[in-house]
């Protein structure tokens, strides 16, 4: 019997003999960069696909578990944003040799944080702009541009992205959203495969349904 593999998330190359996509989070060496266990990548050197990400406007992207970001793939980060309330939008002060100090936040657009839930699907070439919140378990189509939030297991696409339709109905997303299997063991994932790529929604309700009521009335 051959030996039991266990997924590690702290493996660059998790699978065999091929080194085009990377479990992102082993990777990350910027502190601003905050990326959950499994989440990978088509690709290798993620951090040269987030953009415009400078220390001192101090925003993070924050990544969940399970993702799967496609090629291409690219944050921009509120750096991006220039001055837009004073006379002039150029940045002197990022440039040598021009005499500005570095504005303060307050004065800079800075909208927050960017954020990827749980087990979202991100296509190829898709852009995110700054400061975007991208709910669980949403699909992102390749080439679209993401300017605003995403709700929940729902499909977006398109520049700039526009919702398509729910992945499901508001009971199944709600079932969904409440057993938070991406923070599961890996043993309990595991047992959980069958019931998690079943495309028989209204079994997967029900299975799910018995789960919860099981954990609730522990």
């Amino acid at each position: 019997m051959k030996n039991k593999v266990i997924p590690n998330p702290n493996k660059i190359f998790p699978m065999p003999n091929f080194d085009k996509l990377t479990y992102v989070k082993p990777t990350i060496k910027n502190p601003n960069i905050i990326v959950g266990d499994f989440t990978y990548f088509s690709d290798v050197n993620f951090e040269d696909h987030v953009t415009h990400h400078y220390d001192f406007n101090k925003d993070k992207l924050i990544i969940g578990k399970f993702c799967q970001i496609a090629s291409g793939v690219n944050f921009v980060m509120n750096g991006a944003n220039h001055q837009m309330n004073a006379a002039s939008t150029f940045p002197f002060y990022i440039l040598e040799g021009w005499e500005q100090e570095t504005p303060s936040l307050a004065e800079m657009p800075i909208k927050g944080d960017t954020i990827v839930g749980n087990d979202v699907w991100i296509g190829q070439n898709v852009t995110i702009l700054p400061s975007v919140n991208i709910g669980y378990g949403a699909i992102i189509g390749m080439n679209s541009v993401v300017g605003s939030d995403v709700l929940p297991y729902s499909i977006v696409a398109g520049n700039l992205a526009k919702k398509i339709r729910k992945r499901f109905d508001d009971d199944m997303i709600k079932i969904m959203l409440k057993p938070q299997w991406w923070n599961m063991s890996i043993e309990e994932i595991n047992n959980l495969i069958p019931i998690l790529t079943c495309s028989d929604i209204e079994k997967v309700k029900n299975k799910l349904s018995v789960l919860i009521n099981k954990r609730d009335n522990k």
